[in-house]
């Protein structure tokens, strides 16, 4: 059983994950395996179990532990003997079937699937169709967006990362609200994302020959992402806060990008109304992402594009305002398997384990 982390640098924290052989698994095997504080103890696959990591992910071939670490069919005691914290890298509803066993067994969980990122058990039943499988654990659950919730992270047992659609929405409006510089009314969404926000899917619709030369919106009108987005913007502007979100699905690989269309609570009809506006949004902005090293503000002539955070843990936020319409645009762009999902968690733990928080991310 593992009470406490073995903070220092010189002993590397023992890590496993469950579910590593989906795209967001994979990407935690990439980061950890490169991460100089972790020591990966214990993959999990029932597909694979008795290969080893480089077998199934040759780009990890040359490295010592990818070579000989095999996947193990899961079995919450050995999980729990072989680490002190375990990443569940899979689908809702799966994962709070292994953290119920670990918690109780002094084990850190960071999940990845949807299962604790509501705090409120009949929400999630609304968004995910089925009664929570483990309401009792919410309360203790830390949502695991370290721009929101660092001191908690660096406190938490259990951390439920956000979705990647919730992250390229959540970081470019929380601090508007919070400063009411937006209306916490009339928020519209749109976002495009590429085909690994699916996993491994084997479903027809994201097979190459239907995704490749298409674009299609899904989830309309409400996605289950809908609702961590609803409640860390409502708990941001401490009001009920309901956004219309469209998601997109569009032939890349990774990456998202996000337009955001918000009003501003100040009216901006005169050339210096807007630019007292502006300057209200630049410090805003400024001030909650001065000190952030996976926000990156883009300069006043840059947009955000996907390529240029593909394969990193950046979220890139620009803004326009339109006089002509009254309305604030925000666009972000974030890779969905990194910032959007593995990481972050490993953000978490790097938060978690009192290592700089860079740590395997830059």
């Amino acid at each position: 059983m593992h009470n406490t982390i073995d903070m220092s640098v010189a002993q590397k924290v023992k890590i496993a994950i469950v579910g590593a052989s989906g795209y967001s698994g994979e990407e935690l095997v990439r980061l950890l395996l490169g991460h100089p504080h972790a020591e990966l103890t214990a993959v999990t696959s029932r597909q694979y179990a008795g290969q080893t990591l480089a077998a199934i992910f040759p780009r990890f071939a040359g490295n010592a532990v990818a070579d000989s670490l095999q996947f193990t069919e899961p079995n919450v005691e050995a999980l729990a003997e072989a680490a002190e914290v375990v990443f569940l890298a899979l689908p809702h509803g799966v994962a709070a079937e292994f953290a119920e066993p670990l918690l109780a067994a002094g084990a850190k969980v960071i999940d990845l699937s949807a299962d604790f990122r509501l705090n409120d058990a009949s929400v999630y039943e609304e968004f995910y169709g089925n009664a929570h499988p483990a309401p009792a654990l919410l309360e203790q659950s830390v949502y695991g967006m370290p721009e929101l919730h660092r001191d908690a992270i660096r406190n938490a047992k259990l951390i439920a990362s956000p979705g990647c659609y919730p992250t390229s929405i959540l970081l470019p409006t929380v601090p508007l609200l919070r400063t009411g510089i937006i209306k916490s009314t009339g928020i519209i969404a749109n976002s495009l994302s590429g085909v690994s926000g699916a996993g491994r899917n084997l479903s027809a619709g994201f097979m190459y020959t239907e995704c490749n030369e298409s674009a299609r919106p899904y989830g309309i009108p409400k996605h289950r992402h809908l609702s961590e987005i609803e409640q860390e913007l409502s708990l941001a502007a401490d009001a009920q806060v309901t956004v219309q979100f469209s998601p997109h699905l569009i032939p890349i690989n990774r990456g998202i990008l996000t337009t955001l269309y918000l009003a501003p609570t100040k009216k901006f009809e005169t050339e210096a109304e807007e630019t007292a506006l502006a300057e209200q949004i630049t410090e805003c902005l400024a001030t909650a992402y001065a000190d952030e090293p996976f926000v990156r503000l883009l300069p006043p002539d840059s947009l955000p594009d996907t390529k240029n955070v593909a394969h990193t843990n950046y979220l890139d936020l620009a803004w326009r305002l339109d006089r002509r319409t009254g309305r604030l645009i925000m666009t972000s762009a974030l890779d969905n398997l990194v910032k959007g999902a593995s990481g972050q968690a490993v953000q978490s733990l790097n938060l978690l384990c009192k290592f700089d928080e860079t740590t395997g991310l830059s």
